[in-house]
């Protein structure tokens, strides 16, 4: 196992004690910590730089205003519910359909029917903090569901795939599209069973995937090949994330953006801990990228300007590839 750990160091891989100490805890300051913790001030902050977000319909910050959730959500048969304060996609509900005979039915994206009060008895245990980053109170953010661009329909099980920017000192070094899957119930979330895909940097194309630590050709669920898929508007995701460098302060940073078939890229929301796992996904390692990033980075350049730096310093045919034996 130190051999192990030896090598990976040695091929360039940031492993999780040097990614706490070296980066999060000298890059982070904890006063900004918020500004990603609480997706409702994430939202704010986002739309007052100008950055396109899913829409927010309502916020239900406690057990009183539960009863307020059919009011929010009026006649729609979409929209997404989660916690202001969750992380690693628990407590999120999406709903995709309406019962035509009882309004106050809906369809998840699982494709189970569910009432109006069941939704409300959810609502209430986000509120009560079942879900928060430390159990305390939080609030249910109620918004848009985002409906996924077509390219990604052959390698996503139901729910809506995202992409993963690791953003350092504002300037994007790593990439990945996260595929649902069937095991991960439709959520974009490795923990959870997803499927994590490389991305060439400089060309905004789809690497091979990883599944838990397995490296993955297909979709476990379609049969799909992962890799070759062209990601839709990459200059702008890239130009995008690197914008939440001055939105959020914080110098080591995820950035996770959907695709909507109608809007375009959306932040979906930002992190202060991104995982590591984006680096089996594109079999190199952020080492390597950190250390280029210190060497051009330039305190005067736009969130353009980097984001071309990144396309220009971050091609998969440069990359030394590793093999992640574990």
């Amino acid at each position: 196992m130190l051999a192990l750990a030896k090598k990976l160091r040695q091929a360039g891989v940031l492993g999780l004690n040097e990614r706490n100490s070296s980066y999060i805890a000298r890059m982070n300051p904890r006063k900004f910590f918020p500004r990603v913790d609480d997706k409702v001030l994430t939202k704010k902050l986002s739309v007052e730089a100008g950055m396109a977000v899913p829409e927010m319909y309502g916020v239900i910050r406690n057990q009183g205003e539960t009863r307020k959730f059919m009011e929010i959500v009026g006649d729609r048969n979409s929209f997404v519910i989660k916690p202001a304060q969750g992380s690693g996609g628990d407590g999120i509900l999406v709903v995709t359909g309406r019962s035509q005979r009882r309004r106050d039915s809906f369809r998840l994206a699982s494709g189970l029917l569910v009432t109006a009060d069941q939704i409300e008895h959810h609502v209430s245990n986000i509120v009560g903090g079942q879900y928060s980053l430390g159990g305390n109170p939080d609030a249910a953010l109620i918004e848009y569901c985002v409906k996924f661009d077509p390219v990604f329909a052959d390698v996503s099980y139901q729910g809506v795939p995202d992409i993963r920017v690791i953003v350092y000192r504002g300037y994007p070094a790593m990439a990945m599209v996260r595929l649902p899957t069937q095991a991960s119930d439709g959520k974009a979330n490795l923990h959870q069973g997803a499927v994590g895909a490389g991305v060439d940097m400089s060309l905004g194309t789809t690497l091979h995937g990883v599944l838990g630590t397995e490296i993955v050709d297909e979709h476990p669920d379609t049969g799909a090949l992962i890799a070759g898929l062209q990601i839709p508007q990459w200059d702008f995701i890239l130009q995008s994330s690197a914008r939440g460098y001055e939105v959020t302060g914080l110098g080591y940073l995820g950035v996770d953006m959907v695709i909507d078939s109608e809007q375009g890229p959306l932040i979906l929301e930002m992190n202060a801990r991104p995982g590591l796992n984006i680096q089996i996904a594109n079999g190199t390692g952020l080492s390597g990228r950190i250390a280029r990033i210190d060497e051009i980075y330039d305190e005067s350049a736009s969130p353009e300007e980097r984001a071309a730096d990144a396309r220009r310093e971050f091609p998969a045919d440069r990359q030394t590839s590793i093999t992640f034996d574990v």
